[in-house]
């Protein structure tokens, strides 16, 4: 079994922090780009980044001649694919469809798609019960987060379309976790920049060819967002999300789905002046419940006193 240790949670909550911010990022990022140029230019920009760190700490990809080199390319190729480019291709088609909230809560079933992905996949993963329910909790706490508004209909004709399209994009993120968690060992830089090189190639047609070439230079502000879109919940995520689904498993990982609405809320209220809305508190009860039920054993490990040595005379 893979057990969770104090750096895990760390990097966990860290995700959940740069996620959470995204969100508010990419809605000032939308002031100057379409929702797709912003996925491909953070992608892009990324990809620059992690490229030039894993250079310039001489970290390189295996030959595809090597032992398990196919298998490794083959891995960051999906990866890039599941966890970035297709993912963020379907979430920018649906979001014109469905209620702001349905995207929302599709991607906090990611968790759940995940665990029963894992359980057939990756023998430490297997679907306890305990786990079940921890996850269904936190799944319930995000319900009550977003509120019945993330069911109204809005009334266009591909809705229900878009709902499964919302689906398949967190099908895709728990795809991409689980890729990365059978991929051979590997250089955690040099895989991440890969993941992303390949995500490039990936979205940057679909932009141009969705939204076409930016026409004049945006402003300063979205610009900005961009940018460091690019380098944190892209660049510095990338490798975060590598290195944790390595060292704690997929279904691990996946929780970092039930902060990110907690984030998103709590930091558009700090920066940005929004509203928090009244379920907060529940939701946070509840998701705080959920995460606590499904890694019981962890947490129990995480603050159980080391047994003190008597010595004998």
């Amino acid at each position: 079994m893979t057990h969770p240790s104090r750096i895990d949670w760390l990097i966990l909550a860290t995700l959940g922090v740069m996620f959470g911010a995204s969100f508010m990022g990419v809605s000032v990022a939308l002031q100057g780009f379409g929702p797709l140029t912003i996925a491909a230019y953070r992608i892009a920009l990324g990809a620059i980044i992690l490229v030039i760190f894993a250079k310039a700490s001489r970290r390189r990809m295996p030959a595809l001649s090597a032992p398990n080199g196919l298998t490794i390319w083959g891995a960051a190729i999906a990866m890039g694919a599941f966890s970035n480019a297709v993912p963020f291709f379907l979430l920018g088609w649906a979001q014109a469809h469905v209620a702001s909230g349905f995207a929302g809560v599709s991607m906090a079933s990611m968790p759940l798609i995940t665990l029963a992905l894992a359980h057939f996949l990756i023998a430490e993963e297997r679907i306890t019960l305990r786990r079940l329910i921890g996850i269904l909790i936190g799944f319930a706490g995000v319900l009550v987060l977003i509120g019945p508004s993330a069911f109204k209909s809005t009334g266009e004709v591909l809705e229900n379309t878009a709902r499964l399209v919302c689906l398949a994009a967190a099908t895709c993120y728990a795809i991409g976790s689980i890729v990365a968690r059978l991929c051979p060992e590997v250089d955690r830089r040099a895989f991440a920049a890969t993941t992303l090189v390949a995500a490039t190639v990936m979205i940057f047609p679909v932009a141009i060819w969705q939204e076409g070439l930016p026409t004049e230079l945006p402003s300063t502000l979205p610009t900005l967002s961009v940018i460091l879109l690019g380098i944190f919940p892209t660049a510095l995520a990338q490798i975060l999300l590598v290195i944790l689904v390595r060292r704690a498993g997929p279904t691990f990982l996946s929780l970092v789905n039930y902060q990110v609405p907690l984030w998103a809320i709590f930091l558009g209220a700090l920066m940005l002046g929004e509203d928090l809305p009244s379920s907060l508190v529940w939701a946070m009860i509840l998701i705080l419940i959920g995460l606590a039920i499904s890694q019981f054993g962890a947490l129990f490990r995480l603050f159980r006193r080391p047994a003190t040595k008597t010595s004998s005379t």
